[in-house]
């Protein structure tokens, strides 16, 4: 007997009454709810972490100015009289939203929405599961995810306030920051840390879980090849996470000893501050040491981030094109190549440690050959469009946006591969630039096409088509506008941590040496026009919100389980799906991307429809087991 039947008997011999609401809404172990715990809470993380954003772009664009009533409304006259200078934002502030801007939008935001909500709800219904491998570990693992999110933000309100040395949090700085508050628990970088150990706990609860998952609990006749890609996305970034994320958590657990426990693993000897003079440390450590930890998480944690999206995207474009998905195979072993060379590059971070020729050569070499498995996937997924009888429905307009914009953020990646190129570019605005193309327009226009095409299978109703592309068009416009100034801004040489923009240099007087000057003169002005690109990007959200939640009551109701005629085993379950998600067995035929079969009289052939046995030539039988 399958594992896979094994679990159903087990469902089967449940008692099926109703649970309360705590049991179904809050401590629910059904990996549907969790999926959308996961990505209502991710989502309001998102929402504060682009609020810090918008705070960080008026000081850079109105370095002068008091903040304005409507982004000072909700601080606390308290918190604003020790965090704002005369209602501005300092230099101190604006470190300590830029650290946690990035935090949040990495880990409380985009990991969790791609990984945590996609992957939770979508990956057990396409591969025929009743729920995921480990239910109980897969609610545990959510409530460590919340539980490190809300230490982490609640540092806000410390008297230290939150942490202020980046989101890398990079040693010595970052191990004796906050060394003025007297029990270092309390210390906003102190609950950084903790609040890090926590996520990277639940993030390894939940790759086991997702690896065990897709690899035991496959229906009937789901061999490898037979799985849709988003299956095979999710099941690499398992093993991202499950390989990336220790060293991570050890490099968190050996700086907070560093804070509270008197050790020295990352600070050397001779540490002098102005405040303090020589510090009274063991000393010994290595900074450098927290780097590579820290990179050996970082660089795979960029394809963590990425894949869910793309996943997302690969999934709709056949749907809307009505055409298998080109280049499926190739598409899967880019992938695990990608997840496997994403291992080797991540000192391309660390060009400014010099590191020596024949060290920072290895790792441009790495750095370029990861392009070649991303330039598969794109390439698959633009010849999918080819000649494709294209739908552009919601999610397919955010799906095809997301393709040239990913391409961008590649691209401008490429240069930073190289140490002369990385030296000069390092900790400037290209650089924000770069990352941003691949995260912000790439990945999230991913996941919101993710949101469009499976929000009728969750609720039973279709999005407003109006408000999404209300939402869509403005999104993209102000994405660019905001991000693209900051290449050129980049290679001008504006820093990343100017909190007034540069507008310092321009108070020189004219006359004398001033490296930047000129170059600031030519170029702050950009400040202004990525500023309100960023306001009105945040006002371009709210026709979403509004979506999501008028469209969950009054949205038009959908008139099938398969409302969009897609192949996959998701659209095979009732809608929304139930308890043990599927009436009765599923069991596989084909591949995943059935679609304009000319031996088919419709355009579509869905892998759980069992083939006609009067054809000449009868289609292969499922196996007893997804192993075999």
């Amino acid at each position: 007997m399958s594992a896979h039947a094994e679990t159903h008997d087990l469902h089967d011999h449940h008692d099926h009454h109703e649970p309360g609401f705590v049991r179904k809404y809050i401590f629910s172990t059904d990996h549907k709810m969790i999926g959308l715990q996961y990505g209502i809470t991710a989502g309001l993380f998102l929402m504060f972490g682009f609020f810090l954003m918008i705070v960080m772009r008026w000081s850079i664009a109105f370095p002068h100015e008091p903040l304005p009533e409507w982004m000072s409304w909700i601080f606390s006259d308290t918190w604003k009289s020790r965090w704002l200078q005369d209602g501005k934002v300092t230099g101190e502030t604006y470190n300590m939203f830029g650290a946690m801007h990035g935090t949040i939008m990495v880990f409380l935001g985009v990991v969790p929405l791609g990984f945590g909500a996609f992957g939770n709800y979508v990956t057990p219904l396409q591969i025929g599961a009743p729920d995921m491998a480990f239910p109980k570990l897969n609610m545990m693992s959510y409530w460590i995810y919340l539980t490190g999110g809300l230490i982490m933000c609640a540092s806000f309100f410390m008297e230290s306030g939150a942490a202020k040395s980046g989101w890398t949090n990079y040693s010595p700085l970052a191990g004796i920051a906050d060394g003025q508050i007297v029990n270092q628990w309390l210390a906003g970088q102190t609950q950084w840390l903790i609040g890090l150990v926590l996520l990277i706990t639940s993030s390894l609860l939940g790759s086991v879980n997702f690896i065990t998952t897709i690899i035991n609990l496959r229906a009937r006749g789901l061999t490898w090849m037979r799985m849709p890609f988003f299956v095979w996305a999710m099941l690499v970034t398992g093993f991202l996470l499950l390989l990336a994320f220790p060293p991570l958590e050890a490099a968190g657990i050996m700086q907070l000893m560093d804070r509270v426990a008197g050790s020295s693993f990352f600070l050397p000897s001779g540490l002098v501050t102005k405040a303090e003079g020589l510090l009274e440390i063991s000393g010994g450590g290595s900074p450098l040491l927290y780097q590579h930890l820290f990179w050996f998480l970082g660089h795979p944690e960029v394809y963590v981030l990425l894949l869910p999206a793309i996943a997302c995207v690969a999934e709709i474009i056949p749907v809307n094109t009505r055409k298998p998905l080109w280049g499926y195979k190739g598409m899967v072993y880019g992938v695990l190549v990608l997840g496997f060379l994403s291992f080797i590059v991540w000192a391309h971070h660390m060009y400014m440690t010099g590191m020596g020729p024949a060290v920072s050569t290895w790792f441009q070499t790495t750095t370029v050959l990861i392009s070649v498995p991303s330039v598969i996937l794109l390439t698959s997924l633009i010849i999918s469009l080819w000649q494709g009888s294209i739908r552009f429905t919601p999610a397919m307009i955010w799906a095809c946006a997301f393709l040239p914009m990913f391409g961008i953020g590649g691209l401008t990646g490429l240069p930073l591969a190289f140490n002369l190129v990385g030296l000069h570019l390092h900790d400037t605005y290209y650089v924000i630039g770069h990352f941003h193309y691949v995260v912000a327009p790439g990945i999230l226009f991913g996941l919101f096409a993710g949101v469009y095409h499976w929000y009728p299978k969750i609720t039973g109703r279709q999005m407003n088509t109006f408000l999404s592309h209300l939402h869509f068009w403005p999104s993209l416009v102000c994405m660019n506008l905001i991000f693209f100034p900051m290449l050129t801004q980049g290679m001008s040489g504006f820093h990343r941590r100017w909190y007034n923009g540069g507008d310092a240099y321009l108070a020189k007087v004219p006359d004398s040496p001033n490296v930047f000057g000129t170059t600031v003169a030519q170029h702050i002005d950009l400040n202004i026009l990525m500023s309100y690109a960023a306001w009105c990007m945040a006002l371009a959200q709210l026709p979403f919100l509004i979506n999501l939640v008028w469209s969950k009551f009054a949205g038009r109701k959908v008139t099938s389980d398969n409302p969009w005629n897609a192949t996959t085993l998701e659209w095979a379950t009732p809608t929304p799906p139930g308890h043990g998600n599927f009436d009765k067995e599923p069991v596989v035929y084909r591949g995943p991307y059935e679609y304009s079969r000319p031996d088919h009289e419709d355009d579509y052939l869905p892998q759980w429809v069992e083939p006609k046995r009067t054809t000449p030539e009868p289609e292969v039988q499922p196996a007893d087991s997804p192993a075999h």
